[in-house]
């Protein structure tokens, strides 16, 4: 554990979401410092509890979801458990939830109810299609807004149908927004003294980081199809077969740097050909711009032909498989593979925290908590001053 203060541990979240967008905000949060409560009903976990590979019966994404967090129960379906949440909401600076829209309001836990109790509340709100709009009571998972957010359509190749990416995009990119967001709006509170709504879609989400796709269909006329590896008119930026049979990435589509393919290629006239002494001349002849550089590329093993690239200054590399992240010591040399103990699986490894910072980095003090409501007594009793007794009715009544 380190000694310095982390930047958020002034700020109380209270996570109420599941699966992957709002829960991925929360881990966010959590690396930096903040306390964060997550809520979850009594006698139905998140679904993340189980998702993914196991070792042991031990769910092995949920430890790395929910690091840093605590675990509470609450019923939120139930008068009770929605005034015990408004009395959590007092203490709290944050609140996360993705449920679809509406569901809070059913719960009589609307903003406008919530901000009435703590003025400085900021409530992030994460779903498919935002808290506005047409669609916005429609459901929608990552994978949806991925598809409407127009990724799924350049994503794959040509001759096939859209594919999906390896891993859930959509969730995380919404999250990745909803957290700035989230700091914005704390960080405007204190010239206003009032909290805001984050309204965050996975749909825009994924739209937003969607390039020049707009003006290229409006002004040029064009639509960006599905072209497997490469990037329309940016070259050379693709995978390339090697001796050993395997790929390695080159991305050399600058001019400098193309040139230095050049020399690394033996070819140091390529650089001054006419087909490829530009960016737009490089991408008009990608297709055999390519199947030069594999030509090199497969008289050479990977690792030497990545040693010459390296030499000459070009960006390139392996694509690597979970095999060799581990076993990367560029990796192990930033601290990205942490090993954190595991109640029941002992040193259990996961990815570090991203970014990092020069002063007062983030840190992973504990695993996702094992048991839900492991910290109920520490919240209900210490935080709001909760009786031995009322613990216990809460319990009966199922409402924690």
């Amino acid at each position: 554990m380190t000694e310095h203060k982390l930047p958020l541990e002034d700020l109380r979240v209270l996570e109420l979401g599941t699966l992957l967008a709002g829960p991925f905000t929360g881990r966010l949060l959590g690396d930096f410092g903040a306390e964060v409560i997550k809520v979850e009903p009594p006698g139905k976990s998140d679904p993340m509890r189980d998702w993914g590979k196991s070792k042991d019966g031990v769910g092995l994404w949920w430890p790395i979801q929910s690091r840093n967090k605590k675990s509470i129960t609450l019923n939120l379906r139930e008068e009770e458990g929605q005034q015990i949440l408004r009395e959590l909401v007092k203490e709290a600076d944050i609140l996360i939830e993705n449920f679809r829209p509406g569901t809070m309001e059913k719960w009589n836990l609307s903003y406008e109810t919530l901000s009435e109790i703590n003025p400085k509340l900021v409530m992030v709100r994460t779903s498919g299609f935002g808290q506005t709009g047409p669609y916005k009571n429609r459901a929608g998972f990552g994978s949806v807004g991925e598809a409407m957010g127009g990724l799924r359509n350049v994503t794959g190749f040509e001759d096939r149908p859209p594919s999906r990416i390896g891993v859930s995009i959509g969730d995380t990119l919404s999250a990745l927004f909803a957290t700035i967001g989230c700091l914005v709006a704390v960080h405007e509170r204190k010239q206003s003294g009032r909290g805001q709504v984050v309204d965050t879609a996975l749909y825009e989400s994924v739209f937003s980081i969607m390039e020049s796709i707009i003006p290229d269909y409006l002004l040029a006329g064009y639509i960006r199809e599905r072209m497997g590896n490469i990037l329309p008119g940016v070259a050379p930026s693709n995978i390339y077969f090697t001796k050993d049979k395997t790929y390695i990435v080159i991305g050399a589509n600058a001019d400098g740097v193309f040139r230095r393919l050049c020399e690394a290629m033996e070819q140091p006239e390529l650089a001054d050909d006419p087909r490829f002494a530009t960016h737009h001349a490089r991408g008009e002849n990608m297709k055999l711009l390519d199947s030069m550089i594999e030509e090199w590329t497969k008289t050479l093993p990977a690792k030497e032909a990545l040693a010459i690239l390296e030499d000459k200054g070009v960006p390139s590399g392996l694509i690597y498989t979970a095999k060799d992240i581990v076993e990367d010591p560029h990796y192990q040399a930033r601290g990205m593979i942490v090993h954190v103990e595991h109640p029941q699986l002992g040193d259990f490894p996961m990815p570090g925290v991203v970014p990092k910072l020069s002063r007062t980095p983030g840190e992973i003090k504990h695993v996702g908590p094992e048991l839900m409501g492991k910290h109920n007594k520490e919240i209900y009793q210490g935080l709001l001053g909760f009786d031995e007794e009322k613990l216990k009715e809460l319990e009966k009544q199922k409402i924690i």
